[in-house]
């Protein structure tokens, strides 16, 4: 995809959700920190069905200490992985009080220290709590990247550095909620919903034309 088709892409998407956000469900830097720790392999959904019923009990690193691991559980069991992502945040909350206060850092290295946090958890943090420009490829944006050939890589981070080099820097802060969207509710993995896209003439995806109606693809200028 080629410059002017790049900025073209974001224009509409920006147009459409000026102001996107997560699905996640928070109130501070720490339950975001929460929340999407517990989100590895598991749904917005889940996660906020479990973190509604912690975070009004426990929503800061203390509180969450005092829980206990086998405490914590209790509110998480529903999330896969439970048992090591308990394990992780209570180690991360301890951390968290001895290190820095009790207060979520906002470097990348400070973040990645932390048990359990990665570097897209720490990308997700660092963006939206933040507000810093950075880029967490999940599997909707690696699969939009790859696709659509915005930014093509074969690994998540190379995906990451194609995406900071090519999307324009005025729509920097807000790609990474704008491509996991794209990418859950039109760009899916099964069925993808070309024709409702509203970037599908510019899309370098092939098989795009198997799911749209020609017409569309001609009035679109996408043969």
């Amino acid at each position: 995809m080629n410059k002017a088709d790049r900025e073209e892409f974001f224009r509409r998407l920006a147009d459409l959700d000026p102001h996107p956000k997560t699905e996640l469900d928070y109130d501070s830097p720490f339950e975001l920190l929460v929340a999407v720790t517990l989100s590895a392999q598991a749904t917005d959904i889940g996660v906020n069905k479990a973190t509604a019923r912690l975070f009004p009990v426990a929503n800061t690193p203390e509180k969450i200490l005092a829980l206990g691991e086998d405490g914590l559980k209790d509110y998480i069991k529903t999330i896969g992985l439970f048992n090591n992502k308990a394990k992780n945040i209570i180690a991360m909350c301890r951390i968290l009080i001895e290190q820095h206060d009790g207060r979520v850092p906002d470097t990348r290295a400070e973040l990645e220290a932390l048990p359990g946090v990665g570097r897209k958890t720490a990308n997700v943090v660092l963006n939206t709590a933040f507000g810093q420009p950075t880029m967490a490829v999940d599997t909707h944006i690696f699969r939009v990247s790859n696709r659509t050939k915005l930014a093509p890589g074969k690994t998540p981070l190379a995906v990451e550095k194609a995406l900071l080099k090519r999307v324009p820097e005025k729509y920097l802060q807000h790609a990474h909620h704008w491509l996991i969207l794209h990418g859950r509710y039109t760009c899916r993995a099964r069925s993808p919903k070309c024709g409702e896209c509203p970037v599908l003439d510019l899309c370098r995806w092939a098989p795009r034309k198997r799911h749209v109606d020609p017409g569309l693809l001609e009035s679109a200028g996408a043969t």
